[in-house]
């Protein structure tokens, strides 16, 4: 199955109202980062476990280890969770960025280094939102 049949399905397995916000979502950072690479992670490990919950990726990057492999992944992701939705920002190397620049602007949401995690659209400013996407896929050097 292709990766956006595979995003397709998940957000249509999702209940009506996260999956009304997931949809608008994904279309909002598609149009903010049209000829993005797209990734589906399942939530699964190598021996087909469960492990997390599965991922909407948007754009790449190079993550990089304490030990110096790197290993190239998505820089915005989405994901359902048990209480609503977290909006995941990579590759910022500064923890107190999101936070300081969304936290308090954002609404109704938990702000971290690099989640910003939600109930429902409703609840926050979605331009902020976006501005915290569109900063996040910015590359950094």
């Amino acid at each position: 199955m292709s990766i956006p049949h595979e995003i397709e399905n998940y957000i249509k397995l999702q209940p009506e109202s996260k999956r009304n916000d997931m949809l608008e979502l994904h279309e909002r950072i598609l149009q903010n980062l049209p000829s993005c690479k797209l990734w589906f992670l399942d939530g699964k490990n190598e021996q087909g476990k469960l492990v997390s919950n599965p991922n909407i990726g948007y754009g790449s990057y190079l993550m990089k280890y304490a030990d110096g492999t790197t290993k190239e992944f998505y820089r915005i992701g989405i994901s359902a969770n048990t209480t609503g939705i977290s909006v995941y920002i990579m590759g910022i190397d500064d923890k107190n960025h999101l936070p300081q620049m969304y936290g308090k602007r954002i609404g109704k949401a938990t702000v971290t280094g690099y989640c910003i995690k939600f109930k429902a659209l409703k609840d926050i400013n979605r331009d902020v939102l976006e501005q915290a996407i569109k900063d996040g896929a910015k590359p950094r050097f």
